[in-house]
């Protein structure tokens, strides 16, 4: 199957059929998607948290009570759910073990490189840090650059998808204490395979014409 191909045959999944579950190696594979998403000056500043047992779910379904019940069966029905935290702020010690990760997996052939990288890494982030005060928002787009990622690479194994913003993002902060660990819940995406009774499978796919979208120069 081609990559247009998969991008057609993906969709928001409404209703998973809770009795198929993702196979070990198949989500060992969407393990790797998520570490292997691209970011902003490799930036990664992220945290996953899946769960795949019921008790798992349970929590995570905390954040879609109330207002947000109509993702609660989304949560619970799924075979796999991945809570997207993002990081709050981009220290310069963060930057230091970005730059030391890359060192230890050969990027740099000598110390110059490698110092260089960490400058031009300071530079891009003290554009967020001190100029433009804008770290969280900055660190949540590369969150959603890794959503993005993760739903073509499901597709492409055949493993149907939705992205959950309709939850209570407090609500999980405090679940997992992530403000004490300098993280914030941004969006959950549950993967499974869609129920025979997904009404949201059968319709056709519906975006915008290419004459509205693109400007060709």
């Amino acid at each position: 199957m081609s990559i247009v191909e998969v991008a057609k045959k993906r969709y928001a999944t409404k209703k998973f059929d809770a009795s198929k579950q993702i196979s070990d190696s198949d989500f060992t594979q969407i393990k790797t998607l998520l570490r292997l998403s691209p970011s902003s000056i490799n930036s990664q500043p992220w945290h996953f948290i899946i769960a795949d047992s019921a008790t798992g779910k349970q929590r995570l379904a905390k954040g879609t009570e109330g207002a947000y019940s109509a993702n609660h069966p989304k949560i619970l029905a799924a075979s796999h759910v991945v809570l997207f935290c993002a990081k709050t702020d981009i220290t310069d010690e963060y930057l230091q073990y970005i730059t030391d990760q890359e060192d230890k997996d050969g990027r740099f052939s000598n110390p110059e490189g490698k110092a260089m990288a960490l400058k031009v890494r300071g530079f891009y982030s003290d554009l967020h840090r001190k100029e433009w005060h804008d770290v969280r928002c900055w660190t949540e787009k590369q969150v959603y650059l890794n959503i993005g990622n993760l739903l073509l690479g499901a597709g492409a194994l055949g493993v149907d998808a939705v992205p959950i913003e309709g939850v209570d993002l407090e609500v999980l902060n405090q679940e997992f204490d992530l403000a004490n660990k300098g993280l914030t819940a941004v969006a959950i995406v549950a993967l499974g395979y869609q129920s025979d009774e997904d009404f949201n499978a059968k319709l056709p796919k519906s975006r915008l014409p290419e004459e509205v979208l693109f400007t060709h120069l």
